[in-house]
């Protein structure tokens, strides 16, 4: 079978000038389905997820902007261009222009945390949702210790002002690359697709596209705890019913209590577990991830 086989791909407008990437397929007239990647990754990671559940749903798999083959604005003063609020209303406008007015999410690393503020920003639009291997981006920030500082030390290396960590990376992608997608308990890079790395080094190892994945992770230190703020003073809360899949090697697991820190930012009910996995789960364990998408958003 060919990479993809049987999905469209193309770029398409979503408001304020911008295009996105994305491949979408499975059957129409299914429920739509939005799936949205991490760093430093791409749609790609989705693949083996998208053949398992390609006849029960209408899937929509895109590039963030910054990332893969969407669109890098400018970050601005703020790192505004890369919120999670504008990476959502990218998300909205997708999803309209390909006819979904409601729709399931999910979302792995940075993807999750658009979904996050996608859930808060257009309750309307999202039927339910699942986030994959992160906690709340401000109880992990708030929790910041050595022991966190040491495993998501990236955290913290890639909001250095520009172009250090740009230039500190740029002097070997290749080898950054690698080591990313091989850590955080995912012991080697054995477990991705050979079209997915090659994808990914594609993708990544480019002087822009450090750059606006630097811009997504400078917001999320500023601009997004200040909306997330906001919206915890303001007693917002995800409407949705939300599934938390983690992983058991990773630093969410240890670290962390997933379930009822997200039910804490939930008006719906949370379930969800750890699977035996490191942190790139989609990838590492796609049967499933794709039968507890499939047994979730179909209950």
């Amino acid at each position: 079978m060919s990479w993809f086989e049987g999905f469209e791909q193309g770029r398409v407008p979503v408001g304020g000038g911008h295009e996105l990437f994305a491949r979408w397929g499975g059957v129409r007239g299914q429920p739509p389905l939005l799936l949205l990647h991490g760093f430093p990754q791409t749609h790609a990671l989705w693949h083996r997820v998208a053949q398992q559940l390609k006849s029960d749903y209408f899937l929509v798999m895109p590039d963030l902007r910054g990332y893969g083959d969407s669109a890098r604005p400018p970050g601005g003063p703020r790192h505004e261009a890369y919120s999670k609020r504008e990476m959502a209303r990218d998300m909205v406008g997708l999803m309209t222009a390909l006819g979904a007015q409601q729709f399931f999410l999910a979302g792995h690393d940075r993807g999750g945390r658009v979904a996050h503020r996608l859930a808060l920003d257009h309750p309307q639009r999202v039927r339910r949702l699942c986030v994959i291997d992160i906690a709340p981006t401000l109880d992990m920030y708030a929790a910041t210790d050595m022991e966190f500082a040491r495993a998501y030390y990236h955290w913290f290396h890639l909001i250095q002002p520009a172009p250090l960590p740009e230039t500190m990376i740029g002097a070997d992608s290749r080898f950054y690359l690698h080591a990313k997608l091989g850590g955080w308990g995912a012991a080697g890079t054995g477990y991705i697709e050979p079209q997915a790395l090659a994808e990914y080094e594609r993708c990544f190892c480019r002087p822009e596209a450090i750059h606006t994945a630097c811009e997504d992770y400078r917001a999320s230190a500023g601009i997004d705890l200040a909306h997330d703020r906001e919206s915890r003073e303001r007693g917002d809360k995800i409407a949705c019913d939300t599934l938390v899949l983690w992983g058991e090697r990773g630093l969410v697991h240890r670290k962390f209590r997933p379930l009822d820190l997200w039910q804490a930012q939930c008006a719906g009910r949370v379930s969800g577990q750890a699977l035996p996995s490191g942190h790139f789960i989609p990838e590492e364990l796609p049967r499933e991830t794709a039968d507890a998408l499939w047994s979730f958003f179909r209950d």
